[in-house]
């Protein structure tokens, strides 16, 4: 799950982050409101973390341009402004959720899992399609009832994949979901994994709809 993470402190940011990568989670970090924004703007992450008070530009403010432009990206605030009244104006603003810091990180994990899920209208904790169950808090998997054993790699784009079954996804959107800012991303990487997905569970798990991209049914059927 690829975040997004706007935070000047550079002892907190740097925490935040080796924090959450140890969870699963893949995060780019920006330090000022002006990057967050224009970050926020490009739809690659699937999550923010937002601390209001950014250099440049305040937090509050590039959340609100944000919003404005139709940015849907779920934004979790986190922030020292612990009033009432601040809470209240960053969730009118368009935040989805709010933490004041300091922030335990497995909280701070545990609500950006829901956000994504209430985004992709996931109630439930654990995802579930055609026989494949996938516990994103656990980085479990099984298969029918038997555990999977998936790479990193693997388990975030199966996590894709559910997230958004029944959508087809191409290799581009999948790559922004799977790889951070600098890394280097071989040609046919995507294939690969998907190719080992299929693998380890069923061939008809996921679908190739040929220049188009790639699906994973509900129920395993196709159309």
């Amino acid at each position: 799950m690829r975040i997004l993470l706007a935070e000047d402190d550079e002892l907190l940011g740097a925490g935040l982050k080796a924090g959450l990568s140890q969870q699963g989670f893949l995060v780019d970090w920006v330090r000022d409101g002006v990057a967050a924004e224009r970050e926020m703007r490009t739809g690659e992450h699937q999550a923010v973390v937002l601390d209001l008070g950014l250099p440049r530009q305040d937090g509050m403010d590039s959340l609100k341009a944000a919003r404005a432009r139709g940015v849907r990206t779920p934004v979790l605030v986190l922030t020292a402004r612990d009033a009432v009244p601040a809470r209240i104006a960053g969730l009118d603003a368009g935040a989805d959720d709010y933490l004041v810091k300091p922030v335990d990180l497995f909280e701070l994990a545990a609500r950006l899992r829901a956000l994504v899920r209430r985004a992709h209208g996931q109630p439930q904790t654990r995802l579930e399609a055609s026989g494949v169950l996938l516990d994103p808090a656990a980085r479990q998997v099984w298969l029918d009832g038997a555990p999977v054993e998936l790479s990193m790699r693997e388990f975030d784009l199966l996590h894709v994949f559910m997230l958004n079954a029944g959508r087809v996804l191409n290799r581009d959107q999948l790559e922004k979901h799977l790889y951070q800012w600098g890394a280097e991303v071989a040609s046919n990487a995507v294939e690969v994994h998907i190719y080992n997905l299929r693998r380890k569970l069923r061939p008809e798990v996921i679908e190739t709809l040929r220049g188009v991209g790639y699906v994973l049914r509900r129920d395993g059927a196709s159309p």
